[in-house]
């Protein structure tokens, strides 16, 4: 069945393509949106827009349109010799059917991953693969390579600004500026790695090369707002739950702009990315009659759930404030996972499975009896 969705799927853009070329792609549903010149001074076209955003029973494969299809399949990335943006699991994740069970309730069940800052560049190699300078500017943390060419293969040779050296995983978001100004994180940013269901000891390790986008530079504010991975939105002092960047900012040395939000984390088991680069995942659902969050049928596999705590030292005046992809509620980000596997297994296993509240080495300083995860290199013992 997926392969026929996939041939449907390249039948409906090849159609829309055609329509395009006679001047009728208003009239392809599916076609894709004109490509748009981003803030950042390179070329965006539309991420897929959610459609249904009723809080986490909202669905990330749900799609308004194609989103990258086409960008994608211009250059495509060596992991996907065919170019039909379908990067398959090898093996793929079968026989798995959403956990309902309820464990011992507790209320963390998590680690971080601090990460700096180590360069930004107008590239992305998710949606823009070999194309180098296609892309609005990003920030990317954590691995020190990333860029249009990257690969499973290249990041996991690359050197990495997280502390876990285990961590060559690329993430990835749109440069804010304060007018023409980058406005960069500084010092080790906060990326949690949280339990998303409520059956907290049925998530596993992220696959090596599963890579996805979220949120969606081409939302509305509306969209932003209602948004499933929305946890806080731009916050600054005492100002919370923004869409738009924070006009009450204090402008206190100790205070900077942050913003928080969280990545689908259940999985289809089958693709590391798909066209739009969502479909393969999507976010928790409330399971019917109960209070707890289960991984819908089609995507079963409970990954963790990714969260951005981002710290951007501005305040004051944020009137200048933007980001390369556009305003405020623009914001998105990406991740490609090159995580060390025993690595990533260890902190999974030992934080979110143990129902730890652990930081970079896997540590809960309020249960120091469990011990760490991690040595003090934060390297495996």
């Amino acid at each position: 069945m997926a392969r026929r969705s996939k041939i449907v799927s390249n039948a409906l853009i090849a159609g829309a393509l055609l329509l395009t070329s006679l001047g009728l792609g208003g009239i392809a549903m599916s076609a894709e949106p004109p490509a748009a010149k981003s803030a950042g001074g390179g070329v965006t076209v539309a991420h897929a827009a959610h459609a249904g955003h009723a809080g986490h029973a909202a669905h990330a494969g749900h799609a308004a349109h194609a989103g990258h299809t086409m960008a994608s399949s211009s250059a495509s990335s060596p992991e996907d010799p065919d170019g039909d943006g379908y990067i398959p699991a090898n093996p793929p994740v079968t026989g798995v059917t959403p956990s309902t069970k309820e464990p011992p309730h507790r209320y963390f069940h998590e680690f971080q991953a601090n990460c700096s800052v180590s360069h930004t560049k107008p590239d992305d190699p998710i949606v823009y693969p070999q194309r180098p300078g296609a892309s609005h500017d990003h920030t990317f943390m954590g691995n020190t390579t990333t860029d249009a060419a990257s690969t499973t293969a290249s990041l996991d040779a690359g050197r990495t600004t997280c502390k876990a050296p285990g961590d060559k995983s690329g993430y990835w978001m749109p440069t804010l500026f304060d007018g023409d100004k980058p406005v960069l994180p500084t010092g080790p940013q906060t990326i949690y790695y949280k339990a998303g269901v409520t059956d907290y000891t049925s998530v596993r390790p992220f696959p090596k090369g599963l890579r996805f986008v979220v949120g969606d530079p081409m939302q509305t504010a509306e969209e932003f707002r209602r948004h499933p991975g929305f946890v806080e939105g731009w916050e600054c002092g005492d100002s919370y739950f923004n869409v738009e960047f924070p006009k009450d900012c204090p402008s206190r040395p100790e205070v900077q702009l942050n913003i928080r939000f969280q990545a689908p984390s259940c999985w289809d088991g089958k693709y590391l990315d798909t066209p739009d680069h969502r479909s393969h995942m999507a976010y928790p659902v409330v399971n019917p009659g109960t209070n707890n969050n289960v991984c819908p049928a089609d995507h079963p596999v409970a990954l963790p759930m990714v969260e951005f705590k981002m710290a951007f030292p501005v305040n004051g005046d944020l009137s200048r404030a933007r980001l390369a992809s556009g305003p405020s509620w623009s914001f998105h980000y990406d991740f490609f996972n090159a995580w060390d596997a025993p690595t990533l297994k260890a902190l999974v296993d030992h934080c979110v499975v143990g129902a730890l509240q652990c930081d970079a080495r896997g540590y809960d300083q309020t249960h120091p009896e469990a011990g760490a995860a991690l040595d003090e290199d934060y390297e495996l013992p």
